[in-house]
Order: structure tokens, then C-alpha cells, then sequence
């Protein structure tokens, strides 16, 4: 829901830390002079002002939930800047979905104004998008599939549950982990701090972020209390966090 939540003030809605700001889970890979965003949240167009994205090559999806798709239709000012159609890569069941919810686009009626230009590629292995291998790793969020991503070094696992005993062996020596960690309290759909920690404990990345993070974990002090808990090698992560990877 993005913090502050809506209608809510508690401590970390009302917090005057930035890093308690939270739009809604994405990623951007820059490589090569290329760009490519995981998921295009309904926060895309303000993600992508605030770094001053102005191109962008690729898209890829971890599934069609609406806080990770509601965003399509912002990509309009790449297809006329560029004067090309984007490449989106998602699983088939992710492609369907976005035709469903974005019919106008895919319904081959005339249209009077403009509308996002894609070409869907399903994903069913590793692909290459802007000069970099990328890794699909399947996972599921409660009870429908979805996909995390690796990228050499890095690896990129949002809206999760459960990570089949099958991916583990994907996500062997990474130097940088992100990883979904919405709240203490058990939720259907997602891991806990606790299950994510477990999973750190055992894949052993070099460092790890926690992402998709709901109103229930402030900043600063979930980060003391990791540190405190023998894990000073992971973190909330914050919008705008960036670092390299090795590809």
C-alpha cells in the first residue's frame, strides 16, 4: 500500500525519517547505457522523475498484482521518445493478465490517442536483456506463482511466501540479496523478518535488503535490531538505494 498508508498515522506513517517513506516495491537495472525496470508500480512515473530516467529499454514482471503492473500505461513517453515499442518479459500467466487489465492496448481497435507499444516475450528460462544475463527464479506468493530475478552478483526477490527447495540452488554465491520481508506478524502471502532471515542464513549472501516492506517496521530501529539480532549484514532497504553488481 506504500507508507505512510493511507488514512493511517501511526509511528512510521507519521515518521519524519525520509527512509519511512516507502512507494511501492521496483527495481531499476542500468547497464550498458540501457535500462531496465522490474515492474512498473502505480508510483512508476514518480520512481522514474526522481532519477531522472530518460530512457528505458526493457521491462520485466514478478507477477500481475496491482501494485506491481498499475503503472503500464507510463510508459508512453519512452515509446515516443524512442520511437519503439518496449520489450516485456513476464510469465505467460503475468502476460495474460496484463492483456486482460490493460485491453485497450492489446485489442487491436484504432486508437485516437497514444497507447504503450509492447512486444511480450514469455519467459521460460534465462534471457538477455541490456547486455546482461538474467536469471528467472521461481517462487510462490501464497497460492499463485511468481518470479524473482538474478542478475550476475545480484538477486531480486519480491512478494514471496515460499522459495521452492528447486531455486535455492539459483541464488548460490551472492554478493547482494534483495529480499521480501513485509512485517513481523505471519501474513499468507509473504515472508516474515523471521522467515527471511532463515532463508538468509541459509543461501548466505554477502549482504541482504529487505523490500516490500509494510508500516509495521521503522527504519532505523528494524536495522538496530538486526545488527543487535548478529546480522549487521542486512537491511531495510530505502527508496533510492543503489549499488553495483557484478555481471
Amino acid at each position: 500500500m506504500g507508507v505512510p498508508t493511507l488514512g493511517c498515522h501511526c509511528r512510521v506513517c507519521s515518521s519524519r525519517d525520509p527512509r519511512d517513506n516507502r512507494m511501492r516495491a521496483s527495481v531499476l537495472l542500468v547497464h550498458n547505457g540501457q535500462s531496465a525496470v522490474v515492474d512498473t508500480t502505480p508510483d512508476f512515473r514518480h520512481q522514474a522523475l526522481r532519477v531522472g530516467l530518460d530512457r528505458l529499454d526493457a521491462v520485466l514482471y514478478t507477477h500481475a498484482h496491482a501494485d506491481h503492473i498499475l503503472g503500464f500505461d507510463d510508459i508512453r513517453p519512452y515509446n515516443l521518445r524512442q520511437q519503439a515499442a518496449l520489450p516485456v518479459y513476464a510469465a505467460p500467466e503475468t502476460l495474460e493478465t496484463l492483456k486482460r487489465t490493460f485491453a485497450y492496448v492489446f485489442d487491436s481497435a484504432p486508437a485516437i490517442s497514444t497507447i504503450p507499444q509492447v512486444t511480450l516475450h514469455p519467459i521460460d528460462g534465462p534471457f538477455e536483456v541490456i547486455g546482461a544475463r538474467i536469471v528467472p527464479i521461481p517462487a510462490r506468493h501464497g497460492d499463485i506463482g511468481v518470479l524473482g530475478f538474478r542478475f550476475g552478483s545480484a538477486a531480486y526477490l519480491t512478494d514471496f511466501s515460499i522459495l521452492p527447495a528447486s531455486s535455492k540452488p539459483l541464488l548460490a554465491g551472492l554478493e547482494d540479496l534483495v529480499i521480501d520481508a513485509l512485517r513481523d506478524t505471519p501474513h499468507p502471502m509473504h515472508q516474515t523478518v523471521e522467515q527471511a532471515l532463515a532463508l538468509i542464513e541459509e543461501l548466505q549472501p554477502r549482504r541482504a535488503w529487505f523490500t516490500h516492506i509494510a508500516h509495521e517496521l521503522p527504519h532505523s530501529e528494524t536495522n538496530a535490531r538486526l545488527i543487535a539480532a548478529g546480522f549487521p549484514h542486512v537491511a531495510l532497504a530505502y527508496d533510492g538505494l543503489h549499488f553495483e553488481v557484478r555481471v
